[in-house]
C-alpha cells in the first residue's frame, strides 16, 4: 500500500503496521525530530484520569502511549487492530493489557471506560465517524476522549514547507531507517488526506460529544481535540500528582482567534 485516502482496506493497514512493528517507535522518533514524546506528554496532561479509574487507549500499538497511565497505577486497555503491533508491546510491557480489537465494533460493553483516547490512529481507520460513535459508547457518562491526530499547519507558508517535508523528505529517510518505506508513504498521504481541526471538531459534536475543544501543536502540524461524554459526573477518585497539569483549551469549536 503507498497510496492513501479516506477509503482503507482495515487488513492491509493491519499487515501494514504488523510489518512496521519492531521499528515503530524508533522510527516515528526519528521523523518528528523527537516531538512524538512531548504531543504524546499533551495527551496525558488533557486525560487528566486518577487512579481508580479506567483508560482506553485506542490505536495504542506497541503501547507506548498506554505506558505514563500504566506507570501511575491508572487501569490502562491498550487496543490496537495489528497483532505484530500487541505482540511487541506484551513483549516489552507485559503489565499492560493489551487487546486485539477493531475502532469501529470495539470488544467492549457500553460505560465501560472513564476515559478514551487515540493518538496519531483515526485517520487509519476507514470509517472514523464509526469509531468517534464506538469510544462514545464506550465511555461513562461524563467520561473525557482526547484525540490527537496529524492536521492542517495553522501559517500558510509553513504550511507549505510540511507538505513538501511529507511528501518528499519524509519518504526518503523512511527508506533509510524503516524496514518498510512504502508504509511511511502511505502514511504521509494518509496525513495530507485527513480533515483540518475544525472539521475533526464538527464529527466530535456529530457523534454526540461535548465541550468540544482543540489546542494546536507544533503550529497545527498535530491537534489534541478534547470533548466529554454529557452526563454524570465522575466519582471522585485519587489523584495522580503528574497527570493532573490540565491543558487549557485554546481555542473552542467554531472560534476563530488564535
Amino acid at each position: 500500500m503507498n497510496r492513501a485516502s479516506l477509503e482503507k482496506r482495515p487488513d492491509e493497514v493491519a499487515t501494514m503496521f504488523d510489518d512496521v512493528a519492531p521499528k515503530y517507535d524508533v522510527v516515528n522518533d526519528v521523523l518528528s525530530m523527537g516531538q512524538t514524546r512531548r504531543w504524546r506528554r499533551v495527551v496525558v496532561d488533557a486525560m487528566d484520569v486518577r487512579v481508580g479509574q479506567k483508560v482506553l487507549d485506542l490505536a495504542a500499538g506497541t503501547g507506548t502511549s498506554s505506558e505514563p497511565y500504566a506507570d501511575a497505577g491508572v487501569d490502562v486497555v491498550a487496543c490496537d487492530f495489528s497483532l505484530g503491533m500487541l505482540k511487541v508491546g506484551k513483549r516489552r510491557r507485559p503489565d499492560i493489557n493489551f487487546v486485539a480489537g477493531d475502532a469501529t465494533k470495539l470488544p467492549f460493553a457500553d460505560n465501560s471506560f472513564d476515559a478514551c483516547t487515540i493518538s496519531f490512529g483515526l485517520r487509519n481507520v476507514n470509517e472514523p465517524h464509526k469509531a468517534l460513535a464506538e469510544m462514545f459508547r464506550v465511555t461513562k457518562p461524563g467520561g473525557r476522549l482526547v484525540i490527537a491526530e496529524f492536521s492542517a499547519p495553522v501559517v500558510p507558508l509553513w504550511r507549505t514547507m510540511y507538505t513538501e517535508y511529507l511528501m518528499r523528505a519524509l519518504p526518503a529517510i523512511a527508506t533509510k531507517v524503516s524496514s518498510n518505506p512504502d508504509a511511511y508513504v502511505y502514511l504521509a498521504e494518509s496525513i495530507r488526506a485527513w480533515p483540518d481541526q475544525d472539521h475533526l471538531a464538527a464529527w466530535l459534536q456529530e457523534a454526540g460529544w461535548t465541550d468540544v475543544n482543540y489546542r494546536n501543536l507544533s503550529g497545527g502540524i498535530v491537534a489534541v481535540h478534547r470533548a466529554q461524554k454529557p452526563g454524570a459526573e465522575h466519582r471522585e477518585s485519587v489523584p495522580v500528582a503528574k497527570l493532573r497539569r490540565q491543558i487549557k483549551p485554546r481555542r473552542q469549536a467554531g472560534d476563530q482567534s488564535r
